[in-house]
């Protein structure tokens, strides 16, 4: 008899793939017709044997499978395995292991489409083997990244000319976007400090409690202080004045959500740019802001055309979105897009030459940058 698998193996009975729909206790008979029913073309397969969990009776396969056919091959959870197993074997394993997971058409609580047309689908697998952060080689692909890039840009209002190229790059999701929107920031305000001969090692940024953990892990993660705005009974997004409140000289910039985590509200950008505006003009500042419009970005150009919130504004100066979100696309996919070249400085683009011509690279992720 074989062994009964434990909770770090399993045993697998190499020859027929078999469904795990077989129970204890099934009849050699039947064990024997699914199993010819199910038998690959090569003749090769695997049956996954979890006797602690009372799924397969090892006796009843062994009856069913010829004594020469059937090879025994323990697969450790944790380890790589010392022999190879055939691959449809492996694809029955992990695929089964995999029907153990939601069903992504019903969920509705992660915010991210889960589901696209086949022909998107077809797009997808037709170019999922191309490592597109090389330019020179899939010249297309870069296009195509630059025509997101400036449709979503003019949708935004971006300040362009007639001919003028948008500044933005596409991500992973909007939490890769917000990271280099923040060090946009940081290094800007940075390079302003240390031209007035100021201290630049204290830079913090204000948001309401209501953000998404993304802009907790860029403070952590670059050492910027986050200087959040509570939130209060019955008004559960960043309040403009108490935001404008504290932002002092170290404030790199103000972030205003479009599309709150908690209840999908809009924050009052044009009030809070009013009073910043105000703001900064008393004191000497440039405080800028960015809108974290993951949510609401695909939404407000379309149903609320004249809310003011985007690039209309003098000082928004970046602007993130989720196409994974509300623009109907499987994650992970975001941009953000910056007002002008300006507002991005220089030295965070690389220009790297190795995979063939000069290609300049502004991604916290390369081969899929």
């Amino acid at each position: 008899m074989l062994a009964a698998s434990t909770s770090t193996s399993s045993v697998l009975v190499v020859g027929t793939i078999v469904s795990r729909t077989l129970v204890a206790g099934t009849t050699a008979s039947t064990a024997k017709h699914v199993l010819a029913a199910c038998t690959t073309a090569s003749g090769h397969g695997a049956v996954e044997d979890r006797i602690g969990d009372g799924r397969v009776d090892p006796v009843h396969l062994r009856l069913a499978l010829r004594p020469n056919f059937l090879t025994e091959v323990r697969c450790h959870r944790f380890r790589i395995p010392e022999q190879s197993i055939p691959k449809e074997a492996a694809y029955q394993i992990i695929n089964d292991e995999l029907m153990l997971d939601g069903n992504p058409r019903l969920n509705l609580a992660s915010f991210v489409t889960t589901w696209m047309e086949p022909e998107c689908d077809k797009l997808i697998v037709a170019s999922i083997n191309k490592n597109y952060v090389d330019m020179d080689e899939y010249p297309v692909t870069t296009e195509l990244q630059n025509r997101c890039v400036n449709m979503i840009a003019h949708l935004f209002n971006a300040p362009l000319g007639e001919s003028e190229a948008a500044v933005g790059v596409g991500t992973v999701g909007s939490s890769e976007a917000i990271m280099l929107a923040g060090l946009a920031f940081k290094r800007k305000w940075q390079n302003k400090r240390k031209a007035e001969g100021k201290p630049c090692d204290k830079p913090n940024i204000v948001t309401g409690a209501n953000v998404q953990v993304c802009w907790e892990k860029f403070a952590r993660y670059f050492e910027v202080e986050l200087k959040e705005v509570k939130l209060s009974d019955g008004y559960y997004v960043m309040d403009p004045h108490k935001a404008v409140e504290l932002v002092d000289e170290n404030t790199i910039c103000v972030a205003a959500i479009l599309g709150s985590t908690l209840n999908g509200e809009f924050e009052d950008v044009k009030l809070l740019n009013n009073l910043l505006a105000e703001k900064n003009k008393k004191t000497g500042w440039e405080t800028p802001i960015h809108v974290d419009a993951a949510s609401g970005g695909f939404i407000a150009p379309f149903l609320y055309p004249k809310l003011e919130w985007d690039f209309r504004l003098p000082l928004v100066k970046s602007i993130n979105v989720s196409g994974h979100k509300y623009g109907l696309v499987y994650a992970g996919i975001g941009w953000v897009i910056w007002r002008s070249k300006e507002d991005l400085p220089e030295e965070l683009i690389f220009h790297i030459n190795y995979l063939g011509t000069d290609q300049p690279t502004f991604t916290l992720n390369f081969s899929k940058g």
